[in-house]
């Protein structure tokens, strides 16, 4: 008798983009990244031996999860249901002490935790320790950095750079100020191989220095668009050459409202005294230790990902030449940063953040 294969799998659009999503997933278990492209490559109308032959799995497999996904839908691919091997046997108290072990101080000579070590400590195996850590989102071998505000501004500070961000004045330039000081120009000691297919590009890990340079930029947060100068030092001189800069290319009829932090350079007579004939220029500082809520420093880090850590220097005017392409292509094709947190949301959330790691330090 013929076996004819089965029609393709009847999933709507907004199943698709989630299943899409799982597929693709490095983070997701690897049983629910298969079940999603099981489900995908059935809608496309592939036979059930050919999606078993191209995922890697049996055919049993493909045809469980098409029959379920049919029957009961996206959720279904989530669930494991009880199989009829041997039940895991794995008790809450070693759940617990798993846990306990893994927050606690680590071995001696050591700086955290790792699997087997655990392992050995409470007599499972290294996977079993995975298992828990991936399921309580337990990661010792990674840390994060953080910092304290001690300003005492930091609510009307957080306020009123927000409110500029969420409801910006009529009539009115807002622009995210700062510098990205100290950049170098890196040349690596031979040239770069490029990317070949299965093969990334390759760079040596060792380079000359050929000097820094100082980028003064100032971002448009209604546009995107970002105004941008360069120079070898990094003073009070400088930013004001910078203000200049700002004010002869904003027109003349519109107010203008810093975003900028602490820096001294920011605050000294000179550029008292430049503001002070300069009325239409108004600057709200971000507080201490927070400059995160400055989106130039946004970015900063796409200008740092995409155009300066890969590339190779052979002198600080190469590395101003490059910054300047940059700038120019990001101001042909501007696109501003959407920002969506309020202040109260970013004041509650620092609020629990304290409240959270005094607890741990205690």
């Amino acid at each position: 008798m013929a076996h004819h294969p089965a029609p393709a799998l009847d999933v709507p659009d907004e199943d698709r983009a989630i299943l899409t999503t799982w597929s693709r997933s490095y983070t997701l278990s690897k049983r629910l990244v298969t079940r999603s492209r099981i489900v995908l490559l059935a809608s496309e109308g592939l036979p059930n031996r050919q999606i078993a032959a191209r995922i890697g799995t049996t055919l049993p497999t493909v045809q469980l999860w098409r029959s379920r996904y049919q029957q009961e839908g996206l959720g279904s691919l989530e669930v494991d249901r009880p199989g009829r091997g041997r039940p895991k046997r794995l008790g809450e108290e070693v759940r617990a002490r798993i846990i306990s072990v893994t927050l606690s101080k680590p071995l001696r000579g050591h700086t955290h935790w790792s699997s087997r070590q655990v392992a050995r400590e409470v007599g499972v195996s290294a996977t079993t320790v995975l298992d828990i850590w991936r399921e309580e989102r337990l990661k010792p071998h990674r840390t994060q950095g953080f910092k304290y505000s001690t300003d005492p501004e930091l609510e009307a500070k957080v306020t009123d750079v927000i409110g500029l961000y969420l409801h910006p004045p009529e009539g009115a330039l807002v622009l995210c100020v700062d510098e990205k000081s100290q950049i170098q120009a890196l040349d690596r000691t031979q040239p770069l191989l490029p990317m070949r297919p299965g093969i990334p590009e390759r760079q040596t890990h060792d380079y000359h220095r050929h000097g820094t340079t100082t980028l003064f930029a100032a971002l448009d947060i209604g546009s995107g668009r970002v105004i941008g100068d360069l120079h070898r030092r990094h003073r009070s001189t400088e930013f004001l050459s910078f203000l200049q800069r700002i004010d002869a290319e904003v027109p003349a009829d519109l107010e203008v409202h810093l975003v900028l932090d602490n820096y001294g350079t920011h605050k000294t007579p000179s550029v008292h005294r430049w503001l002070l004939r300069h009325p239409r220029f108004q600057l709200h500082f971000t507080p201490t230790y927070s400059s995160w809520i400055n989106q130039v420093e946004r970015w900063f880090g796409l200008l740092t990902e995409r155009q300066i850590r890969r590339g190779s220097h052979h002198s600080v005017r190469a590395l101003e030449d490059a910054i300047r392409v940059y700038l120019k292509a990001n101001n042909e094709h501007p696109k501003p940063f959407t920002w969506v947190k309020t202040a109260d949301q970013i004041l509650a959330s620092i609020a629990r953040f304290c409240v959270s790691t005094s607890e741990a330090g205690h």
